[in-house]
C-alpha cells in the first residue's frame, strides 16, 4: 500500500456567484471571504476523504476546495489508500451508519487492527506534508482512525460525517461503537443533520452545515436542448441522429466533446420524444434500485404509455471505494432479466464511464435535464445531492422522505415525498401523476429551483467552513450542536 494521493485543486473566483445572488446574499459571500483571507492568512487546510471520484463528497469537495482557493485560502486534498479488506470494512461501516447490516460482517479485533494499520500508514504520510498550525478536515468514517495520530501533531483537527440516519437503531449503535474511540482528541465535528449526532458527541463542538450545489459545475451548468440531446445520443443513452456538437463547458470556461459512451441493458432503444424517468446514483443497496424497478415496471407502466425508466449510476470499477458496487448492478441485471418482457422494454441499465470525470458530470446534466421525473428512492441518505442538482434544473422530484432528503424536498411545494420508500404502489402512483400532468410537474420544477437558489448554493456552505475554521485557530470552542 502507497498511503494518499494528491487530488488537483483548481482555482475559481467566488465572484461569479453574484450573478446567481440577491444583493444582501452576495454581500455575506464577499464579507467572509475577507474575513478568511486575514483568520487562515499562510495556513494550509487539507481535507481527507476515501475517492476522487464518484461520489457526493468528492463532488462537494472539488467545488468547495476551489471557491476557497479563489478566496487566496490554501486548500488541499488528499485522498487515502488502503487494501481491499479495509474499503469492505469501511462499506461495513457505511451501512451500519444507514441503519442496514450491509455484509453483516464482524467488528471485532481482527476488524480494528486492519482499520488502525491503515488509517496510521495514511496518516504518518499526511503528517511528513503538514505544517504547524495546519488544518485538517477527515471526511467520513474511512478518515477517523487517522485522528488519534494526527492529533499529536501542532494542527487543527476536525471530523466530518456526511451520513446518518434518522432515528438511530442497534446497528448506528454498533458503528458508533467501532468510532469513537478515535475521534476523542478531535478538536470539531460537523454533521449534516441534527438526527445524525450521536449522543456522545451532544455535548461536543459540533457545527450543522447541509451540502450544497456549485450550479457552475460540469454537472449542474447550463445547457441547451440540442446539447442535451447531442450528449445523450453521443453516449449511446438515446437513439437518434446528433444535430449539434456533443459540447459541454467546464468550471474555468473551457468547452470540450463527449466521447464515452455507457454501458447499457436494454431491449428497446430509448428516443428523445419518450417520457423518462431517471434516478442517477450509485449502484448501492441504499438507493434502492431494485424497488425503482419493480415499483416501475408493476405501477407506472401499465398506467402510462409509452414510459421508460432510466437506471443509471457509475462503472462500478471506476469507484475504487465501493467494493459492493459491481455486485448491486449485477442484482439488478437479474431482476430486469426476469421482468416480463414488455416491462423490461421500457426499463433501461445504465453504467456511465468513469475515465474522465467532467464527461461523466456532462452526460449526468443532460440526463438530469432531459427527465420527464427524477426520482431519489433511497431507503436511507446522508443528503442526496443529486434531489438539489435535479430541483436546480427544474425537474420535477419524487423521493423518500428520509435523511438530509426532507430537508430538501418540501411535500407539495417543489417535489413529492414518499413516506414509507418500500411502498412501491405510492411510489408508482407519484411517478405516473407527475407524468400524467406536465402543467404541476413544471410548477413543482420552478418552485425548486428558487428554493435551491435561496437556501443550497455553494455560497452558503463555503461561509459556514471558513467560520469554523476561524474558530478552529481563535481556540473559540462551543459546546454543544451549533
Amino acid at each position: 500500500m502507497s498511503p494518499l494521493q494528491s487530488v488537483e485543486v483548481h482555482t475559481l473566483p467566488p465572484e461569479r456567484f453574484e450573478a446567481v445572488l440577491d444583493g444582501p446574499q452576495w454581500e455575506l459571500v464577499d464579507a467572509a471571504s475577507r474575513h478568511a483571507r486575514d483568520v487562515i492568512g499562510e495556513r494550509r487546510v487539507w481535507n481527507v476523504n476515501s475517492t476522487a471520484s464518484g461520489g457526493g463528497v468528492a463532488e462537494l469537495l472539488r467545488s468547495l476546495l476551489a471557491y476557497a482557493r479563489g478566496a487566496q485560502v490554501d486548500a488541499r486534498w488528499v485522498v487515502i489508500e488502503g487494501e481491499p479488506d479495509f474499503f469492505v470494512l469501511t462499506k461495513r461501516l457505511h451501512h451500519l451508519m444507514h441503519g442496514s447490516p450491509g455484509d453483516g460482517g464482524p467488528l471485532g479485533l481482527a476488524e480494528r487492527e486492519l482499520y488502525e494499520r491503515v488509517s496510521r500508514a495514511n496518516a504518518d504520510a499526511l503528517a511528513t506534508m503538514l505544517r504547524p498550525d495546519d488544518i485538517v478536515l477527515l471526511h467520513d468514517p474511512q478518515t477517523a482512525g487517522m485522528a488519534p495520530w494526527l492529533a499529536q501533531r501542532d494542527v487543527h483537527v476536525a471530523w466530518r460525517s456526511h451520513i446518518g440516519i434518522d432515528r438511530p437503531c442497534a446497528e448506528v449503535e454498533a458503528a458508533w461503537g467501532f468510532l469513537l474511540p478515535y475521534l476523542d482528541d478531535v478538536q470539531a465535528f460537523v454533521f449534516t443533520r441534527r438526527d445524525y449526532v450521536p449522543e456522545a458527541l451532544a455535548e461536543r463542538d459540533v457545527t450543522i452545515i447541509p451540502p450544497s450545489l456549485d450550479v457552475f459545475s460540469q454537472k449542474n451548468h447550463p445547457m441547451t436542448a440540442d446539447q442535451v440531446a447531442s450528449i445523450l445520443i453521443t453516449a449511446g443513452i438515446v437513439d437518434g441522429r446528433a444535430v449539434a456538437p456533443p459540447a459541454f463547458t467546464h468550471h474555468d470556461g473551457r468547452v470540450s466533446l463527449v466521447h464515452g459512451r455507457a454501458l447499457l441493458d436494454e431491449t428497446s432503444r430509448l428516443t428523445l420524444h419518450d417520457p423518462t424517468v431517471v434516478q442517477v446514483s450509485r449502484w448501492d443497496l441504499l438507493k434502492d434500485p431494485l424497488g425503482v424497478m419493480l415499483g416501475f415496471a408493476e405501477h407506472v407502466v401499465p398506467y402510462i404509455p409509452g414510459a421508460h425508466l432510466l437506471l443509471v449510476g457509475p462503472s462500478p470499477e471506476g469507484i475504487a471505494d465501493d467494493p459492493e458496487g459491481a455486485v448491486v448492478l449485477e442484482q439488478a441485471r437479474d431482476v430486469w432479466a426476469e421482468l416480463p418482457a414488455d416491462e423490461r422494454s421500457r426499463i433501461h441499465l445504465v453504467s456511465l464511464p468513469m475515465t474522465d470525470r467532467s464527461e461523466n458530470a456532462a452526460i449526468v446534466n443532460a440526463l438530469q435535464r432531459h427527465a420527464s421525473v427524477v426520482v431519489q428512492k433511497s431507503l436511507a441518505e446522508g443528503f442526496g445531492l443529486t434531489v438539489a442538482e435535479a430541483m436546480w434544473k427544474r425537474r420535477p422530484v419524487v423521493a423518500s422522505r428520509v435523511g438530509g432528503i426532507q430537508d430538501q424536498v418540501r411535500d407539495g411545494i417543489d417535489g413529492l415525498l414518499l413516506e414509507d420508500p418500500t411502498d412501491l404502489v405510492a411510489f408508482g402512483a407519484a411517478v405516473s401523476s407527475l407524468l400524467a400532468d406536465p402543467v404541476r410537474a413544471a410548477q413543482l420544477g420552478d418552485a425548486a429551483y428558487e428554493h435551491v437558489r435561496a437556501d443550497f448554493l455553494a455560497t452558503r456552505h463555503l461561509i459556514q467552513y471558513l467560520g469554523l475554521f476561524g474558530r478552529l485557530i481563535d481556540g473559540d470552542h462551543h459546546q454543544g450542536i451549533q
